[in-house]
């Protein structure tokens, strides 16, 4: 069997920051090379319903910016050697300031961030205040891009680029045919590597997409599962270390 790299999204506090870390431990134990955790946004754009129910619940019990990186402090001094890429929106980072928020990302442990509201070419200083903090800028492209502007990304020089691998929002399932692996192509045609998500939960898939992807990211199947195992910290660890194992191993 051959192990593909997989980026797992978590939701930072969801539902708890206990539980969350349980289910981080889960993830790495299945073989997780990299952590995106998301800081809870109330109007988010490309997430589904399980994210953003999961993003709501958590925000109604007042969990703010500063806690979300004290879990992911706490996710970098157990897990030291694990990629944690930060995801949220441009007002979560904007607010505070960018230059600001960046520092405090890269203290908490942060590697790099993923801000999908922010276009590459406009990022409000993203790309610059990472550099600066030792972190890359992930910016995300979309099947929706013009040719011409995809080509422009491409060139752009960043070593990770996140591919959505379809419009719309994350969480249902996605069918990989010759049109994603075209878009996937396309995107990594000036040498960036590629992360390839939205809609990933199962190893046919992953294993689809591994000849044109750095990593593949799976979110909402995850978060479905520590949803629906809330109660049972047994069963959610064991469920989300089964459910990593099979994306990242092929020939299942």
């Amino acid at each position: 069997m051959n192990k593909i790299k997989l980026m797992s999204h978590l939701v930072a506090g969801f539902p708890t920051d206990e539980k969350a870390l349980i289910a981080a431990r889960a993830l790495v134990a299945g073989g997780a090379d990299i952590l995106e955790i998301q800081l809870p946004f109330s109007d988010p754009s490309a997430d589904g319903p399980a994210i953003q129910t999961a993003c709501t619940e958590v925000l109604n019990r007042k969990y703010r910016t500063a806690d979300g990186l004290n879990f992911i402090a706490k996710l970098h001094k157990e897990f030291p050697d694990i990629k944690i890429y930060l995801m949220s929106y441009g007002s979560l980072i904007y607010t505070p300031g960018v230059e600001n928020f960046c520092k405090k990302a890269a203290e908490a442990g942060v590697n790099g961030m993923i801000i999908p509201d922010l276009p590459f070419d406009y990022d409000e200083g993203l790309t610059k205040a990472c550099k600066e903090n030792g972190m890359i800028n992930i910016p995300v492209a979309a099947p929706s891009m013009s040719d011409e502007r995809l080509e422009k990304l491409a060139k752009a020089g960043f070593p990770y680029i996140y591919a959505a691998l379809r419009a719309g929002i994350t969480g249902t399932d996605t069918t990989i045919d010759q049109a994603t692996l075209t878009f996937l192509q396309k995107v990594s045609a000036g040498g960036s590597k590629v992360y390839g998500g939205f809609g990933i939960s199962n190893g046919n898939q992953s294993e689809a997409l591994a000849d044109y992807v750095e990593a593949v990211v799976a979110g909402s199947v995850f978060v479905r599962i520590i949803s629906e195992n809330r109660n049972e910290d047994s069963a959610l660890a064991q469920k989300i270390t089964e459910k990593a194992k099979e994306i990242t191993h092929s020939g299942n």
